[in-house]
């Protein structure tokens, strides 16, 4: 059984080495324990704030272990840059049509369900991507 909580469990998968990546959508209080939970030279992903705070990074943090946080903000940045983005998806193609990479899927809707997947996601409780199919 796993021990309670996200750094114990991180912790305890790798056997107290900690993970190489967190891609943290939270922020706020899950914040500093994504940071705890990485190994040596690991990376963490900022990706948004959905506990609507915006936490603060202690840079001796990061000098402990030589780690990096990161914001990952695809919006302005791939606008800006739109060949880059088309770069990267040939270089992810292969690997998603092969299977080597397999992204979490949540629920499926229809367009009439809408509210249903609005609903999920208000509520934090979609695992992977929340799709609404509109044929």
């Amino acid at each position: 059984m796993l021990a309670d909580g996200f750094l114990a469990s991180a912790k305890e998968l790798t056997e107290g080495r900690g993970v190489d990546i967190v891609l943290d959508p939270v922020g706020g209080d899950r914040f500093t324990d994504s940071l705890r939970s990485l190994a040596p030279q690991g990376r963490l992903l900022v990706v948004g704030f959905t506990a609507g705070e915006i936490p603060t990074v202690k840079v001796n943090r990061l000098l402990l272990n030589n780690v990096d946080v990161v914001g990952v903000g695809w919006g302005a940045f791939a606008f800006g840059k739109p060949e880059f983005l088309q770069h990267q998806w040939q270089e992810l193609l292969p690997h998603l049509e092969s299977g080597a990479l397999s992204p979490p899927l949540g629920n499926e809707y229809s367009l009439e369900e809408t509210d249903k997947a609005l609903t999920e996601l208000d509520e934090r409780v979609a695992t992977g991507k929340v799709i609404i199919r509109v044929r």
